[in-house]
């Protein structure tokens, strides 16, 4: 069988960067002459990005490499990513699993999986604390035809103390400015016209860099590429807002009115043993310079529940936070116990059903504010970057918000449309193409 013939399928679980790891590996696959296909589908190479943040994100590793094997047990099963780096010999015990590579030597696979035989096995997984350069990987956006992520960091130093991250990732590596820019360039190229900047911890990009360059620098370069009509920041920790950064979301017309801020927790004292570096008062001073600065901003969270000792008055205290910060969405998660991290030994681990139970309350909250945030935009004039179009044109504003409409005659995906917005609910709005551009 030739590369030609020979059909890749691939499956990514966990986050952004994982999924902008998954398009580079497929790049590589596809310029090797391989065909991707569907997951459900058979395939001569699977290829399964792992994720390790949660014990739900082992467990769905673990059933998508063995689903890989059942849908055709000939096929070679690749396995990358988090779990593969924490846990190689647990997931090479897995039936069918010919190749673990980690969370770097990424560009290695399509080589060392031409050269194994039938049946063979191979691991490539290094100590992650000795890599000290960006692994640059170029990679063609796979996920949707109007935005496209650009991984431009990787690693983490912060270490809090519930988290395997640092563990599965390393430490904090930068993408060079030259190669952030030519592959936002080849995105735009490729018609592109949103970019979401990511990384692990993408607050600490450039610190590393010799001279040192800082996230709100490299992204009002990616923001001024001719071409680009968005450019969105994925993540940044509290203390990393900062004026710089406030000033260009404030004022490039490219740059997004959005951003998206871990809290984890609205108690002190919870945030004191996660090894969050920032109080609850600092957080809530962020959020309303921002609201005062950039009319219009959403706040999107992560808050955790759960976490060991938290009582119902730390609960509370995140319920009263989560209020006062009024945040469009919020991902809510429930603490999971890690091996290897400092948390796994605190005392206090609380039950499944309190956990479950705060959890629910708090994504209740999340319906409530997401539907009021929603409803502020009823009767305003909005621009929507198209992403979807079929009789009802589906996309999303600048600041993140759902927005559904009838789209009419012609092809909208990809272009910025003015929509007046005629009603609201928890998910988004909806309303009806404006006069206009």
């Amino acid at each position: 069988m030739t590369k030609a013939e020979r059909r890749l399928a691939v499956a990514t679980l966990g986050c952004k960067v994982n999924q902008y790891d998954t398009d580079a590996v497929v790049t590589q696959f596809l310029q090797a002459g391989y065909t991707l296909v569907d997951f459900r589908e058979e395939a001569d190479v699977y290829l399964i990005n792992t994720c390790t943040v949660t014990n739900l994100g082992d467990r769905k590793s673990r059933q998508m490499i063995r689903r890989a094997h059942r849908l055709n047990p000939q096929a070679q099963v690749v396995v990358m990513g988090c779990l593969a780096q924490t846990s190689p010999e647990e997931v090479a015990g897995l039936e069918g699993v010919s190749l673990v590579v980690g969370t770097d030597g990424r560009h290695r696979i399509v080589e060392e999986l031409e050269r194994l035989r039938a049946g063979d096995q191979k691991t490539l997984v290094e100590d992650i604390f000795q890599v000290t350069e960006f692994e640059d990987l170029p990679a063609l956006g796979f996920s949707g035809r109007t935005r496209a992520a650009l991984k431009i960091q990787d690693g983490c130093n912060q270490f809090c103390t519930y988290c395997r991250v640092p563990f599965a990732r390393g430490r904090s590596r930068s993408r060079s400015p030259k190669s952030v820019l030519q592959q936002a360039g080849l995105l735009v190229e490729q018609g592109y016209k949103e970019i979401v900047l990511t990384g692990v911890h993408l607050g600490l990009y450039g610190a590393d860099l010799d001279p040192p360059l800082s996230l709100a620098e490299i992204s009002r370069q990616v923001a001024s590429y001719p071409g680009l009509l968005r450019l969105r920041i994925s993540s940044v920790d509290p203390h990393e807002v900062t004026g710089e950064l406030i000033e260009l979301l404030s004022s490039h017309p490219v740059v997004c009115r959005h951003v998206h801020i871990p809290l984890q927790s609205g108690s002190d004292r919870i945030l004191q043993l996660m090894r969050r570096n920032y109080t609850a008062a600092e957080f809530l001073d962020i959020v309303r310079t921002l609201r005062q600065r950039i009319p219009g901003i959403a706040i999107t969270t992560d808050i955790m529940v759960g976490f060991p000792g938290e009582t119902e008055e730390d609960f509370e205290r995140t319920l009263e936070l989560t209020r006062e910060a009024a945040f469009s969405r919020i991902h809510v998660f429930q603490y999971s116990k890690r091996q290897g991290t400092r948390a796994a030994s605190f005392p206090g681990q609380i039950p499944a059903e309190i956990k479950e139970s705060r959890s629910q309350r708090l994504i209740e909250l999340g319906y409530t504010l997401a539907e009021q945030f929603h409803r502020s935009l009823v009767g305003q004039v909005v621009e929507v970057l198209v992403e979807e179009d079929a009789g009802l044109a589906l996309g999303h504003t600048d600041n993140y918000v759902q927005v559904r409409f009838p789209a009419g005659q012609g092809d909208l995906v990809g272009e910025l449309v003015r929509v007046k917005v005629l009603g609201s609910d928890r998910e988004g709005v909806w309303g009806e193409r404006a006069e206009g551009r």
